[in-house]
């Protein structure tokens, strides 16, 4: 889940020039151009701190010549994309938000379960996790429903991580996870779905949770190409747009909801009032008009 971060440390030893009011705008400008997360100006310290990093690291010499340099460059550039990893943070866990993984697991899981059996409803799923950033939530979803779900081999279960961030989904695919990210997951399933390093606190995802697994970079300001997904989660995210840019997501989000599907929203984003046709199921629960 790609936010921005709050912490404004100060990189010791570092040169403590600042952008100035002027190039702040222009970064600023330039990052909600292209990702709609608009950067106050109260983090002028922290992207002044940030920005330092990249120039030690690319040899650039001053934040004008920098910003020269990322403004001409493509989604798909490497500094780009390093640019993006300075200014947002991937602090996340596993089984973040109890509440939501109990309700997963208790209420959808048994009643997509139930419904299988009594013919009402098909042996196949489609979940989206919309700004998965290292892919915690993603592999927590695929847990829980190895954890949960019966006959899981006449299933097809497909779940989708995505993140502007292509660093962080370099992190996802590779499904390993330090033991503070491990730190809420279920004894029983670290010791089921997880392996540990011998010589490190590292976990690896086992493969019967990343056969359940795809990602792939995607910006939330455009529409996603998939449609038809029963469950989409979006969540830790809109807060850090603007009324214009998160209405744009939620309705690329919602389009991608089949009739019936459900959204899952953090319980700070604030989208009760973009999404007034749908059923409010729980505060943080939406259910799409059949």
């Amino acid at each position: 889940m790609t936010q921005i971060d709050l912490a404004n440390l100060v990189i010791p030893g570092a040169n403590l020039e600042q952008v100035s009011d002027a190039q702040l705008r222009q970064f600023a400008d330039l990052i909600y151009e292209r990702t709609g997360i608009r950067v106050s100006p109260q983090k002028k310290m922290l992207l002044s701190n940030r920005l330092r990093r990249r120039l030690r690291q690319t040899g650039i010499a001053s934040f004008g010549e920098y910003y020269d340099h990322v403004r001409r460059l493509r989604a798909s550039d490497p500094e780009w994309d390093a640019f993006l990893q300075e200014i947002t943070t991937h602090e996340t866990y596993l089984f973040r938000d109890e509440a939501q993984w109990n309700w997963f697991r208790n209420s959808y899981l048994a009643e997509r379960a139930a419904e299988a059996r009594g013919g009402t409803n098909t042996r196949t799923m489609r979940i989206w996790s919309a700004a998965c950033s290292t892919g915690d939530e993603p592999v927590t979803l695929a847990c829980c429903i190895a954890g949960c779900m019966p006959n899981l081999q006449q299933w097809k279960v497909q779940i989708l991580g995505t993140d502007i961030g292509v660093g962080a989904l370099e992190q996802a695919k590779a499904a390993v996870f330090s033991e503070r990210a491990m730190r809420l997951v279920p004894e029983d399933y670290r010791t089921r779905f997880f392996s540990k390093a011998p010589d490190a606190n590292i976990w690896h995802a086992k493969p019967a949770l990343t056969a359940m697994l795809r990602f792939r970079q995607h910006n939330l300001l455009e529409p996603l190409r998939e449609k038809d997904f029963d469950l989409v989660l979006l969540k830790n995210v809109l807060i850090y747009f603007d009324g214009a840019s998160k209405k744009t997501v939620v309705n690329h989000v919602c389009s991608a909801i089949r009739p019936g599907g459900l959204l899952l929203a953090g319980a700070a984003e604030g989208v009760a009032d973009l999404v007034k046709n749908f059923q409010r199921v729980q505060p943080w629960l939406f259910r799409k008009p059949s």
